[in-house]
């Protein structure tokens, strides 16, 4: 995608294309449209997606589990929850917490076993949402920042210094 927007400005299709080039690493996306900014600065800010947690993630919230049957479990689950670290066992063909669990608690970076946990009990912690970082408009050619972390804007002054 870098190449077909223009790596630089010689090579860029329309003019300034290559400043979008520059910042597509990561997890980052091309929004093509012909509403207004306001439109889509609009419905973005709306936009929020209930989503698991991954490892590396900061729990919102503490979750512990009561003793008892867990009866939304095959029987055939219980050695994987065992090995999760949950005190479980089969009680007549049924998975059964022996002891309250407490899953995380609020604040802790969860851990990828504790992630599993809490997806395979529905909880869902994180929160998916869109931000828009650059616009370009492509009948002037206008290049816009919105919104950045440091390390970009090193590297973009970087380049600005190496382009003169």
């Amino acid at each position: 995608m870098m190449v077909a927007l223009g790596r630089g400005p010689s090579s860029e299709y329309k003019e300034n294309l290559h400043k979008i080039s520059k910042h597509l690493r990561g997890e980052v996306g091309l929004l093509f449209t012909n509403r207004t900014r306001e439109e889509v600065d609009e419905w973005f800010s709306k936009f929020r997606e209930l989503d698991f947690a991954r490892a590396g993630n900061k729990a919102p919230y503490g979750v512990s589990l009561d003793t008892g049957p867990l009866e939304q479990f095959p029987h055939s689950m219980e050695p994987q929850l065992r090995q999760l670290g949950l005190p479980t066992a089969l009680k007549k063909g049924v998975v059964t917490l022996l002891s309250d669990y407490d899953v995380c608690k609020e604040g802790d970076v969860l851990t990828p076993e504790q992630a599993r946990v809490l997806k395979l009990f529905g909880y869902e912690m994180a929160e998916f949402k869109v931000t828009i970082k650059f616009v370009w408009n492509s009948e002037t050619g206008d290049f816009q920042k919105l919104v950045g972390d440091t390390a970009e804007e090193e590297e973009d002054n970087d380049d600005d210094s190496n382009e003169d």
